[in-house]
């Protein structure tokens, strides 16, 4: 099966929004655990340089997370709250703790194109103009393509 692997991300010009969407040559079963799997979400998570910990998670409907990314010994947290968790989509806050007043909230689809592929498409609605385009200038796009580039190697190889 063709492995997919470019990755489109947008801003709204109108609202606060970034989205994303990338194909994958996997069920949306298989994409949805390697998001709600606190394992398996870990190796694939964020760029190829940093390593995560999970130090809570609880992928959940009513459910929070929280996790830590290294870089270069420097230490990155992160955490949520898990709004509504169901197979083809989950709804969850984001807060990078460097910016603890900087909450996005997250929407997540996982739209079956048939024959074992999927669509993952996201929307990161955050509470500024100016706080939606630092994301989009703090690298964010390399942490996404790399990320995910490490998620559809992962599927490749029957690891999630």
């Amino acid at each position: 099966m063709d492995r997919i692997t470019e990755t489109t991300i947008e801003s709204d010009p109108s609202v606060p929004v970034i989205r994303t969407s990338r194909d994958f040559a996997a069920t949306p079963e298989r994409l949805f655990r390697a998001h709600t799997d606190p394992v398996v979400f870990a190796r694939w998570v964020g760029p190829d340089a940093t390593v995560t910990r999970i130090e809570h998670w609880d992928a959940r409907t009513g459910g929070s997370w929280r996790y830590v990314s290294t870089h270069d010994g420097v230490e990155y947290g992160f955490h949520g709250c898990f709004h509504e968790v169901r197979p083809d989509r989950i709804v969850q806050t984001f807060t990078f703790e460097g910016d603890p007043d900087g909450v996005a909230l997250e929407t997540l689809w996982f739209e079956d194109l048939g024959d074992g592929r999927t669509r993952l498409r996201t929307q990161s609605l955050t509470e500024s103009f100016e706080s939606r385009d630092a994301w989009l200038r703090s690298g964010m796009e390399a942490g996404v393509d790399e990320g995910y580039a490490k998620l559809d190697r992962m599927l490749g190889d029957d690891a999630v």
